[in-house]
């Protein structure tokens, strides 16, 4: 671990002769990053055994499912082209120093299992363009979601919601970002005080009323002000976000389900707000991801968006649960072809690139 050695080779010598070296390095690894590449091992409940573990599960867990569905169609591995593993995002950085994104399910054991070849590791190269590697969905929200005449938003409300927005003048650049938190805080917020997942279908936050001085102090987060490109994920919005702004606030008990009903009102402005903001002219918001499925969210999306339509993706020939994981194949797809699958004017990168890592069957 004290240099790293590189050399040019001219392998193109046809009648087997040894390879020759036309140049030849070796590039010091500086004191300070071999002492942390060394710690690694040693990390505080050696967490670097843990993420490699973690790694390998999620690897074969994505290649079961894979053979799950291909069973429950009748296909055969070798009829299919590719897989699009976008894997378990567990750290997402794309500002700072050092920016990156890390996602869990080795693609190798994918392949493996299945015989399949696996296309991952999407966000890191707009990442290296400069991009923030987040939304890449936008560029299959394009393909097939927009429509001459009619500007479009399409809203996926995951852990954290992002947003798409299709012009209805296709020359027009698309855009999109993360708005904030989507359900990510409401899930949380629910599994610490009733041991549940989720709160299903907001019953929970339907019980209680928005406390209007916590929300405000929510809403002056920096992140809600802050111009796109930009993306987030739940580093930043999370429990210890929450309980910091209660003590900002200085604020009395507040009843668990009325700060449930506050962070479900944090999502609806936040996303409303986000929309109203940045397409001005947009006519319907189509809804996708996991939130649809919260009645209580949904019906305050339709009063915040008024006159716009507030719509499941259903309504175009997509189920809003299946939105992601098909994007994920289509980018693949754009992979396989050399073509593109981010959209720079989405996240901030600065030429169009061929997204991911191809491991071949």
């Amino acid at each position: 671990m004290d240099a790293v050695d590189a050399v040019l080779v001219d392998l193109t010598d046809s009648a087997g002769n040894t390879p020759q070296i036309l140049a030849c390095t070796g590039l010091p690894i500086a004191a300070e990053l071999r002492r942390e590449l060394l710690g690694l091992r040693h990390a505080p409940h050696n967490i670097l055994e843990q993420m490699m573990r973690l790694d390998v599960e999620m690897g074969r867990l994505f290649a079961t499912a894979t053979l799950n569905v291909l069973q429950q169609a009748g296909v055969n591995a070798a009829q299919v082209t590719a897989i699009g593993s976008h894997g378990q995002t567990v750290f997402h950085q794309p500002l700072g120093a050092h920016p990156t994104s890390v996602q869990l399910g080795d693609p190798n054991l994918i392949t493996e299992i299945t015989g399949i070849t696996t296309v991952a590791d999407f966000r890191r190269r707009d990442i290296a363009a400069g991009g923030q590697g987040a939304p890449l969905v936008p560029a299959f929200h394009q393909a097939v979601f927009q429509s001459p005449g009619k500007t479009r938003v399409v809203l996926n409300i995951g852990g954290i919601a992002n947003i798409t927005i299709l012009p209805a003048d296709a020359q027009q650049p698309v855009t999109g970002f993360d708005t904030g938190p989507g359900n990510a805080l409401m899930d949380a917020w629910a599994n610490e005080h009733l041991g549940t997942p989720r709160d299903d279908n907001g019953r929970w936050a339907a019980s209680g009323a928005v406390h209007q001085p916590l929300l405000d102090i929510l809403l002056k987060d920096p992140y809600f002000s802050m111009a796109p490109p930009k993306s987030t994920g739940r580093e930043y919005f999370h429990l210890e976000w929450l309980r910091s702004a209660l003590r900002i606030g200085k604020m009395a008990v507040i009843p668990s389900h009325d700060i449930q009903a506050t962070l479900c009102e944090l999502t609806a402005v936040s996303i409303a707000q986000t929309i109203i903001t940045h397409a001005v002219d947009a006519q319907q918001v189509l809804v996708c991801g996991g939130g649809i499925y919260n009645q209580t969210l949904f019906l305050r999306l339709h009063e915040l968006l008024k006159p716009r339509e507030v719509l499941s993706t259903s309504a175009f020939g997509i189920d809003p649960d299946w939105v992601e994981a098909m994007a994920f194949a289509w980018l693949a797809k754009q992979t396989m072809e050399c073509k593109p699958g981010n959209v720079p004017s989405v996240t901030g990168a600065r030429h169009l690139r061929v997204l991911g890592g191809v491991y071949r069957a």
